[in-house]
């Protein structure tokens, strides 16, 4: 019975690898919810300091917080229209290419799913999607 470093090498590797990508998601996933969790707390404590200021500061809390609202919505949106963009794309790219690489003849118009799933999205994005009122 031989052993083969090579083989080994190559397992070794892949377990390291493996090991480092998922404690770097890990890592990645806890740091995320740490600074999301402290920006809440600040956005809170700015909040009770405003509505604690009296009248003016009452008004200037709720400003802030529609404000934020606001900016929560836009962001929103402005995700649905960029994540509407790989399909379509996709299935545009795909269409030519089914075109010249497919023998049968209508096999190209399967690149319209991903295309049509992509138009829904963006469509939605502009026409469906709930809005903050103004």
């Amino acid at each position: 019975m031989s052993v083969n470093p090579v083989a080994i090498t190559a397992l070794a590797l892949g377990m390291v690898g493996t090991i480092a990508t998922f404690g770097f998601f890990a890592v990645a996933s806890w740091v995320h919810a740490r600074r999301r969790e402290r920006e809440s707390f600040y956005r809170s404590e700015v909040l009770k300091k405003l509505a604690e200021a009296g009248p003016e500061g009452s008004t200037a809390a709720l400003h802030m917080f529609r404000e934020q609202q606001r900016a929560a919505v836009a962001n929103r949106l402005e995700s649905q229209r960029l994540a509407s963009s790989p399909p379509w794309s996709v299935g545009l790219g795909l269409m030519p290419l089914l075109k010249g690489v497919a023998s049968h003849e209508s096999a190209w118009l399967s690149g319209l799913i991903p295309a049509l799933i992509g138009a829904a999205l963006l469509l939605y994005s502009y026409v469906l999607a709930p809005r903050q009122p103004q």
